[in-house]
């Protein structure tokens, strides 16, 4: 009954180092991987023949080809992201207007306007209101 069990013996600090650093690298390359698959989808200029041949490519020989996919079509990678975050961001910012009601100061003028014809504000709060929305 000599059954002793060596926890942090059998598996030594140099080891602990390699398995991290390949299960870093291996993160690193599916995050490659997935960026380059979703670039090429994102691509409008290429027709749906060459997104299917690249998505094959890529997909049945996963290092020859991200690595040719890097080489030939990298340099518009960073183009397209680029791209892709500018339309987010004003969809983004036309959505925020849209929804803050966001007028124009001829607009509000005009609504101004509308509440003295009904009789709501006086001539002395119009102005106050119009000089206001002016300066």
């Amino acid at each position: 009954m000599n059954d002793s069990v060596y926890l942090a013996y059998d598996y030594p600090v140099l080891g602990a180092f390699w398995t991290a650093m390949w299960v870093f690298i291996w993160v690193l390359w599916l995050v490659l991987l997935f960026r380059i698959i979703a670039d090429i989808f994102r691509d409008d200029d290429m027709s749906g023949l060459a997104k299917t041949a690249w998505l094959l490519i890529v997909i049945l020989l996963p290092y020859i080809g991200v690595f040719a996919y890097v080489i030939a079509r990298g340099r518009g990678m960073g183009r397209r992201e680029h791209r892709h975050a500018k339309e987010q961001q004003n969809a983004f910012e036309t959505y925020i207007r849209e929804t803050a009601g966001n007028t124009s100061p001829a607009d509000q003028l005009a609504k101004l306007s509308e509440v003295r014809a009904r009789g709501d504000i006086s001539d002395e709060e119009f102005q106050r209101a119009k000089a206001k929305i002016l300066g």
